[in-house]
């Protein structure tokens, strides 16, 4: 599979896919948003709010690598910044996870007048931060010398939704029940957090030695 990936301008597609999940796996407002749909009204519910937020991070997605094919173009030293930039975002991640208290989760959403399409699609929109992790995120993974513009960005896309679609599907069918198991569990989830906490800093300090 890496050959074709690098062929693409790819570089660690393992890695890409194995960071993806470990973000998907963080609690947030989209984690949160699925849980109750598939909560307050089953499958369907559970994967319309998940298909929502896959639209949203689409979006996203398109308007980041728009940003960052541009920089790549224009400025290959600047986009070679941006790449320690986004490494040094995923360290300081993975010490906020560190450094978290217990019992400051996010909170879902109060849309309950809203369709769960829309309510997942807006928990992702709403989102300030999306955008910014997806400018940092992209630049770590595309090789400016092989990179084949659109097309590299697309299949990047297409394996982050893909995982986005496992890792939510997971949540549909069982998280809900695991999450609240987890509830009662806080020093589970404690080291849960703090686990990837560590795995994001040696990810960002391996990406920087690359």
């Amino acid at each position: 599979m890496n050959p074709f990936f690098h062929a693409l301008g790819i570089t660690d597609a393992w890695q890409l896919i194995a960071a993806t999940m470990v973000f998907l796996m963080l609690p947030g407002p989209g984690t949160f948003c699925v849980l109750t749909c598939s909560a307050q009204r089953g499958l369907r519910g559970g994967y319309a709010s998940l298909f929502g937020l896959m639209l949203g991070d689409a979006i996203l997605m398109f308007l980041a690598a728009i940003g960052v094919a541009a920089l790549l173009q224009a400025n290959p030293l600047l986009f070679k910044g941006l790449q320690y930039l986004g490494a040094a975002y995923l360290a300081y991640l993975g010490i906020r996870l560190l450094a978290a208290k217990q019992g400051g989760n996010d909170k879902t959403v109060p849309f309950s007048h809203l369709a769960d399409f829309r309510r997942g699609l807006f928990v992702t929109l709403i989102n300030p931060k999306a955008i910014v992790f997806y400018m940092a995120f992209f630049p770590l993974f595309i090789d400016p010398a092989t990179h084949q513009g659109a097309l590299t960005f697309l299949t990047m896309g297409l394996m982050i939704s893909s995982c986005t679609l496992f890792y939510g599907s997971v949540l549909v069918l069982a998280g809900n029940a695991a999450a609240k198991r987890l509830a009662h569990h806080q020093r589970l989830a404690a080291f849960a957090s703090k686990a990837a906490g560590i795995f994001l800093i040696g990810f960002g300090i391996k990406l920087t030695t690359n």
